[in-house]
Order: C-alpha cells, then sequence, then structure tokens
C-alpha cells in the first residue's frame, strides 16, 4: 500500500493498540479482559501493520515463528496448572505468591499461555493469508 496517510496512521494506532492490550492483558484477573482479548488486540494491530507495510515487516517485528508462539503458549498455559498438583490441589487452581509489594500467580501465567497461543494462531492465519 503506498498511502502515505494510511502509513503514518498506523504508527501511531499500533502503538496504542499494544499499549492497549497490555492494559487489557493486566486488567483480566480482576475485570473483564485478559489474555485472549488482548491477543485480539495485539493482532488486529499486526494486522494493520501487515496491510500498509507487508508481511516481511510483521515478521521483523514479532522476531519469532507464529507456529512456534502458539505452541509455547499451549505449553506455558499447560503447564501453569501444574504448581497446584504440588500443593495437593486440582489442576489449574489459582496458586498466590505474595510479597509485601507484589502478587503473582499461576493465573498470570495461564492468561499469558492463552495470550501467546491466540497470538501465535492469528498470526499464523493472518501471514498465511497475505503471502497468498
Amino acid at each position: 500500500m503506498k498511502s502515505v496517510i494510511l502509513k503514518t496512521a498506523t504508527r501511531l494506532m499500533i502503538g496504542l493498540m499494544l499499549v492497549f492490550a497490555v492494559y487489557v492483558f493486566l486488567r483480566g484477573h480482576h475485570e473483564p479482559g485478559g489474555g485472549f482479548s488482548a491477543a485480539l488486540l495485539a493482532g488486529t494491530a499486526f494486522s494493520l501493520l501487515a496491510i500498509t507495510n507487508g508481511t516481511d515487516h510483521v515478521r521483523k517485528a514479532i522476531r519469532i515463528r507464529p507456529s512456534i508462539m502458539a505452541l509455547s503458549g499451549l505449553a506455558l498455559a499447560a503447564g501453569a496448572g501444574l504448581p497446584a498438583l504440588f500443593f495437593g490441589k486440582p489442576f489449574l487452581t489459582g496458586i498466590w505468591w505474595q510479597t509485601e509489594t507484589f502478587a503473582a500467580g499461576t493465573p498470570l501465567l495461564f492468561d499469558s499461555g492463552v495470550f501467546l497461543a491466540v497470538l501465535g494462531a492469528i498470526l499464523s492465519i493472518l501471514l498465511a493469508l497475505e503471502e497468498n
């Protein structure tokens, strides 16, 4: 695409969309959002980048093959349930580690895995369609 206006607007929109995807990802533990919604937003940003700059630019931006991203996301999501088994709880029960200033848990690992799996699937489909 050779539209200067679209390329300029895309540069602005991609940054905003990716920042909003991070916000939706982190908000997902207490309110609607999470890994799936954030991956859809990030996938939309990358599809806009593919439309304006081509698939080579998207491949350079992500720096990892989408199939590897999706498979590692599935492994991370499945692995997020394993710590509960070590504590004698059912698979995928949330386990939390807290300090005075920070709290993290297995739901964050699960959401990260879902994010990577969905984004990898979206990018695989997007790049395959754009290249053909």
